[in-house]
Formats: structure tokens, sequence, C-alpha cells
């Protein structure tokens, strides 16, 4: 049936230019994907800076698709039975251009912590490291309401009077998003409150854990059983939040038991000792600490300690104190010794 449209040998040759034309277009397609990409990546990376990089990789994918719908168009001027100045054939292409850089900002949006820290290393200006990936999210949100607006303008669809309907039905839009709301402005208090940053080991009444991620809605935290908590911005906003992390030193605080045996020249000389040990420890933070004897126990007698680390990291925390408890038992263990050979003298 097909063939009985052909009316003349020039609608078949057209055709085949058409074909042939969308061909070349797909082969220049492959070409750049492999070897012109390439290349001009290469170049790029040795550049200074890492920017021309990212704009190229960002755009990667978008310029591919640009060689299609361009091989599209031209073809369409030798495609017999079709008009290549259709109004809507010209939108659809239009629209497939402001779709392809509209994707490839979406892209770049991705990488905008690296246009970040470029402001911070010129301006000395300190953007927390929450704030970044919530501030790429709004550029995307951005992005992707202007390509919606531009494309809808390019298909002739009222945009003012699709505000005006927002106008007259936002109450009722009020209502329905008053959650997410509560969830955008908790986001924006705990950005400009700084309780906590992404990295951050932080405590709430109804979790505890690593700050993974912060969006629009909610906040990931990350537990100590490795399990991923999705708490709404609303809820974190008005809790209580606890941010180990912002420790300066951590606490340490135990208690020794010793023997009812023990003299009192054995127990002054333990506690003695044990302070100077903590005092000459590099680990440990030199302005608070007490070692003192602490209370009568029915069968011997209690020795408190109280001081801090200077590391607040979890790992060396614990290795400062398994160090400290070898060095204290050492110490115990030498004035038992000291005890026993004084006896048998």
């Amino acid at each position: 049936m097909f063939w009985e449209y052909l009316n003349s040998y020039e609608d078949l040759k057209n055709i085949l230019i058409s074909i042939a034309i969308l061909l070349f277009f797909l082969f220049l397609r492959k070409i750049f994907a492999k070897y012109v990409f390439t290349l001009f990546l290469k170049l790029t990376s040795k550049a200074p800076s890492k920017l021309f990089s990212n704009i190229w990789i960002a755009f990667e994918k978008p310029m591919q698709w640009f060689f299609i719908i361009l091989g599209i168009y031209i073809s369409a001027n030798y495609f017999p039975y079709f008009q290549q100045t259709d109004p809507l054939f010209l939108s659809l292409i239009r629209s497939g251009f402001i779709l392809l850089v509209a994707w490839g900002l979406f892209n770049l949006s991705d990488a905008s912590s690296l246009l970040f820290t470029r402001i911070n290393k010129r301006y000395n200006i300190e953007i927390d490291n929450i704030l970044v990936p919530f501030l790429s999210k709004a550029i995307r949100v951005i992005i992707v309401a202007i390509a919606i607006t531009v494309i809808a303008q390019e298909f002739h669809y009222d945009i003012n009077g699709f505000v005006a309907g927002l106008g007259l039905g936002g109450l009722a839009f009020a209502l329905a998003a008053k959650d997410a709301l509560a969830n955008l402005f908790g986001g924006i208090i705990i950005i400009t409150e700084k309780p906590f940053t992404i990295g951050d080991w932080i405590s709430t009444p109804s979790v505890e854990g690593t700050v993974e991620d912060i969006t629009f809605r909610s906040t990931k935290i990350r537990t100590f059983t490795q399990a991923l908590v999705t708490v709404p911005n609303a809820t974190l906003a008005d809790q209580p939040i606890t941010n180990w992390s912002k420790m300066g030193k951590r606490q340490v605080s135990f208690s020794l038991k010793l023997p009812l045996d023990t003299t009192k020249e054995q127990l002054e000389s333990t506690i003695h000792r044990i302070e100077e040990l903590l005092k000459a420890y590099p680990g440990i933070h030199p302005d608070t600490i007490h070692v003192t004897f602490d209370k009568y126990l029915v069968d011997g007698y209690e020795i408190f300690l109280y001081f801090f680390t200077k590391s607040t990291e979890w790992g060396e925390y614990l290795k400062v104190k398994e160090d400290v408890n070898y060095k204290i038992l050492d110490i115990l263990k030498s004035e038992e010794d000291k005890y026993a050979s004084s006896q048998e003298s």
C-alpha cells in the first residue's frame, strides 16, 4: 500500500535523501560520543579549573540528542507529504532544544558544589555542607519550572491564566500542601540555624545517628545499626537536637573499687599516680582532670575518675580509654606488689 502513494520518482528520491540525512546525523552522534567527547574531555581536563570539564560532562547526553533532533529537522525538509514549516512540528523542535538546554543545566546543577567551593576560596564565604545540596535541589527546581514555562509558551499556553487559576485555588492548595510547606520551612530553619551539618552525629527524641542528606521534605539519618531513617523536617526542627559532633572534647568518667585491706598510704599513692598519668597523657585534655577518693563501700573503697579525651572521634576515644585502663592496671599491680614486698620485709 505504501508504494501506491509514491507519485513519482522524485518522491522516492526525497524519501531516500531524508532517510540518508537522518542516518548521517545518527552516525555523527556515534562519532561525537566515541571520539569528539573523549578528545574534548582530555583537553578540558588539562585546564587549571574543572569547570569546563563539568560543563562538558553535564551536556554530553543532551549534545548526543541534539544531533538526533537536528537530523529530524533537516531530514523533514526533504520528506514528501510533510511540511517542515508546520507550526506544531516547529514547536516540537524548539521544545526539544529547550529540553536539551534544561537537561544540561539540570545535570550541571548537580556539580554546583564546585561553584560554591570556588566562591568559598575566592571570597572566604563559609557555606555549610548541608546548604550545598539544598541549594542544588532548589536550582534544579527552578530550572525545571523555567523549562516548563518556556515550553508552555511555545505551545501558546496562557501562563497568566494558569497563575490566576492558582490564585483562585490558593486556599485549597495551601490546605492540601500544609504538611509539605511545614517540612520546607523546617528545612529552611535547619539550614539557617545550623544545628548540624552532613556527617554530624546527632540524637533527638525520635532518632540517633549520622546525618546523610537533607531535602526539601525530610532529613535522612543513618543509625548506628546502619538503618536509614527519614525524618520530616517539620518534626526535626521542632525537637531538641543534641549534636555530639560539636563536642570540643569527650568525657570519660568511671569508678575504681579497691579492696578493704588497702591502706591509706596505698590509696593516696594510687590516686596520685593515676592523676599524674592523666596529666601527662598526650590524648587527654589537661583542663579538667579529677581523681578522688569518692566513697566507702561495704567491701572496699571507691576512687572516682573524671577527665576528657582531646579527640571526639569514637574510635580514637575508645583507644585512649583502653590505653589509660591498661596503664591504671599497671599502677594497681605495682602498688599491690609494693605492699606485698613491704609486708614480707
